[in-house]
Parts: C-alpha cells; sequence; structure tokens
C-alpha cells in the first residue's frame, strides 16, 4: 500500500508540484509530429502537466512549444498567425519567436523598447521518430537528448502514435511493470503450460535510466522447457517510460506516460527495427489489432473502443473464449486502468503481494528521487542519456546462462547501460 500523502506526492504534476518539477527534469513527448502541420496550417493546441502550450512550425521545420495565453491581455494564442518565423496574437498584433522573444508590438512605440521587456513562456523542443519532445523545467538544468536506439535508426524504422486515457499517469506506468497480469489479464495470448504461463521469480537491478525489472521462470522437469529460463526483462525509464518485453524477431517498443493533468494522460508508444524498415505485418498490428498502439478518434486520440462504449466488451466471448471478452491487448489494460476506484486510485486500500515487487519497487524509487528534488538534489538520470539506448528481453534460454548474459546479448552496438552487481 502506498500512504495517502505518498499517493498525493506522485500522481499530482501540474506547476509548483514536487512530481511535476520532476517530471520537468526529463525530455518528454507532448505531440505527434503530424499534428504539427506546416506555417499555413495554423497552431496545435498542447496541455502537458496541466500546462495549456501551443505548439507550431516555423518555416525552417522547426517546432516552437510556448504559453497558450498571450503576455499581453491573455488571448488564446490558439488563435494567432504563424508567420513562419513566429506567432502573431491576433487581438493586439504582439508576435513571439519560438524562444518567446517579442519580435512585434504594432501598437506600441518604437522609442519605448517595450518589446524587449516582455517575454513569452517557450520550451525547448526536439522532434525524432515522428514525434515531438519538449524539455519544460529549469533552462541551466537542461539535460542532453536521451540517446534512444531509435533516435539513430531511419524514419522508414520507426513508427509512432498517441493514445488518450481517462485516468492519472501512474496507474498506466504501473501497469507496464506489472509482469504477474500478463498470465491473467492476457489469458487467451498464453498457451497452457507454457514457461509464460509460470509464476516467475522477480529481481529489481538499479540502471543510469532507472531499473530493470527481471522476471525469470524455470522449465518444470517432464516438460520440453526443463533446463531452460524464460527471462522477461522491463526496462523502466524514468520518469514514466517502459521498453515492453517482446521476442528478438519483433519490432521493440517505448511506451511513455505523459500527463496532460491530475485525472487525464497520454500514453505514447514509439515501435523500431533496429536493422530494417517496419514491414506492412507490423503496420497491420500496429493499426488494427490493438495490441501496443491504438485505433483512435484522430482528433481527440481518445481510442475508439473506451469506457463510453465498455471497450467493446463481448460477453460471449469472455465466458467462452478470453478472460476479458475485451479485443487487444492494449484495450485490456486500458479498461483495467481507468477503473482503479476512479482516475486517480486511492493506494492505500491496496493489499499487495509477492508479485508486485517491481511497482513497490519503482514507487520507492520515484518517492526518494522526489523528496531529494525538493530538498534540492537533482535527479542522476536526466544527464545520463548514453544509458538510454537498451532493449528489453524476451527469451527462453539455457539455464546456465545469468540474467546479465542474456541482457547484454541482446543490446544494440555501442549500448552503455551500466547494471548493479
Amino acid at each position: 500500500m502506498l500512504s495517502i500523502e505518498d499517493n498525493e506526492l506522485l500522481t499530482r504534476t501540474g506547476p509548483g508540484t514536487a512530481m511535476g518539477d520532476l517530471f520537468r527534469r526529463f525530455w518528454l513527448p507532448v505531440a505527434l509530429s503530424k499534428e504539427v502541420g506546416p506555417t499555413e496550417k495554423g497552431p496545435t493546441k498542447v496541455t502537458v502537466l496541466g500546462e495549456k502550450l501551443i505548439a507550431f512550425r516555423n518555416k525552417d521545420n522547426t517546432v516552437g512549444l510556448v504559453d497558450a495565453r498571450c503576455p499581453h491581455r491573455l488571448a488564446n494564442l490558439y488563435w494567432g498567425r504563424n508567420e513562419g518565423d513566429g506567432l502573431r496574437c491576433v487581438y493586439h498584433g504582439w508576435k513571439f519567436d519560438k524562444e518567446g522573444n517579442c519580435l512585434d508590438q504594432p501598437a506600441e512605440s518604437e522609442e519605448t523598447c517595450f518589446k524587449q521587456h516582455v517575454k513569452l513562456k517557450a520550451y525547448p523542443t526536439h522532434e525524432v521518430a515522428g514525434a515531438i519532445w519538449a524539455y519544460m523545467g529549469p533552462a541551466d538544468k537542461k539535460p542532453p537528448f536521451p540517446e534512444f536506439e531509435f533516435t539513430l535508426v531511419p524514419s522508414d524504422h520507426v513508427y509512432a502514435s498517441k493514445r488518450l486515457q481517462l485516468c492519472n499517469w501512474l496507474q498506466n506506468l504501473e501497469g507496464e511493470l506489472d509482469t504477474a497480469h500478463v498470465q491473467q489479464l492476457h489469458q487467451h495470448e498464453v498457451v497452457p503450460g507454457s514457461m509464460v504461463a509460470l509464476a516467475p521469480r522477480y529481481e529489481i537491478k538499479d540502471t543510469g535510466f532507472g531499473m530493470l525489472m527481471i522476471a525469470k521462470r524455470e522449465g518444470k522437469d517432464g516438460t520440453p522447457h526443463a533446463g531452460k529460463i524464460n527471462w522477461r526483462m522491463t526496462p523502466y525509464i524514468m520518469p514514466s517510460g517502459t521498453l515492453i518485453p517482446q521476442a528478438p524477431d519483433r519490432p521493440q517498443h517505448l511506451t511513455f506516460a505523459v500527463p496532460i493533468d491530475d485525472v487525464t494522460m497520454m500514453g505514447y508508444t514509439v515501435s523500431w527495427r533496429a536493422d530494417r524498415p517496419i514491414t506492412g505485418e507490423d503496420m497491420r498490428r500496429f493499426t488494427e489489432d490493438d495490441i501496443l498502439h491504438l485505433r483512435v478518434d484522430p482528433e481527440t486520440f481518445l481510442p475508439v473502443a473506451n469506457i463510453h462504449n465498455d471497450y467493446l466488451i463481448d460477453r460471449k466471448s469472455q465466458a467462452t473464449e478470453t478472460m476479458t471478452g475485451i479485443p487487444g491487448l492494449r484495450l485490456q489494460d486500458v479498461a483495467v486502468q481507468e477503473d482503479q476506484d476512479g482516475p486517480i486510485a486511492p493506494r492505500h486500500l491496496e493489499k499487495l503481494g509477492s508479485t508486485d515487487l517491481a511497482i513497490v519497487m519503482m514507487r520507492r524509487k520515484l518517492l526518494t528521487t522526489v523528496k531529494g528534488l525538493q530538498s534540492g538534489q537533482e535527479p542522476a538520470q536526466p544527464s545520463a542519456s548514453e544509458s538510454f539506448k537498451c532493449r528489453s528481453v524476451f527469451a527462453e534460454v539455457s539455464s546456465d546462462l545469468t540474467w546479465q548474459d542474456v541482457f547484454k546479448s541482446v543490446q544494440p552496438a555501442g549500448s552503455k547501460v551500466a547494471l548493479e552487481a
């Protein structure tokens, strides 16, 4: 269980909150590239960490991310005119560039130099792999952009999507780190007697990017899996990302929970292949199967199957074929995450078991880090950019191999992940 006070600490991310300050020390995905069109398409609304922002694309193809409020009379800059080198408020014509500098004040005398004393809040952005990322923290604390493997591959090797979830960000992250739920919630994916159906043993290791969650299942004597070990290793990328374990022939996937406010979030998923382009079958799975990416309304990004239509649950299928009757693994996750006794789960009521070790350790890591930041200690992870170049693990191998052997064997060339012994 988590105390009411600590639950409040971890789930509140708006301006001025402790967890919000921690989120703002990291680069976060804030929009898909396709949402921010060319100059003539105008700006795009973006809400992140309780802040209403505007994204716009300059004629040089760079992206600005600024406060939605014009500092003059607080008019919404969403109605602004994108002039290719800045955004002009339509109310009185004040114009700002992507750094927030005021370029023009038509009704003010040049003699007053007033525009030199006006600054619009603006955040630096980085566009890669079909997504726009932003750093929203103090300028003097800005870290280098993480060296995720997907930043180093050609554009046709990568696919990105996002979905709106009607719950607090922490519920999604906990679900991603919860290995035990796979054999229950997604039961129709598990073959009876398979390694995945066995109860795992857990280890948790600190890393430069956050933590590595290790689940180990040993094959039983008298089965085809005797002498084998199934390893499922999930990198937890602070503050709210995970690399989802996949078989070696499948793409890698990073999923990131980004708070919109305290009761809604955007779930970003970036999928990539290091050695070849995304295949047609990959794209079919991404766009049709609701496994890791979801079919969504193109305007709101609310999943087509959602809480308002009971996630299209099929009770007959639930009775005879699957655990949930809800189609698609990701959709099954969303259904249980959005309805944990409200959009912010009252974690002081939980009864945690041994299979919840990863969740407990993640919470401890976050609490230690956020309380450290409150006392003036900066988190180490944002500056460890080289350690973010890593992959997850889902493999069945000989029992004489250690988890370190298995983890290192699948990492990309040049990986510099430092693991606790």
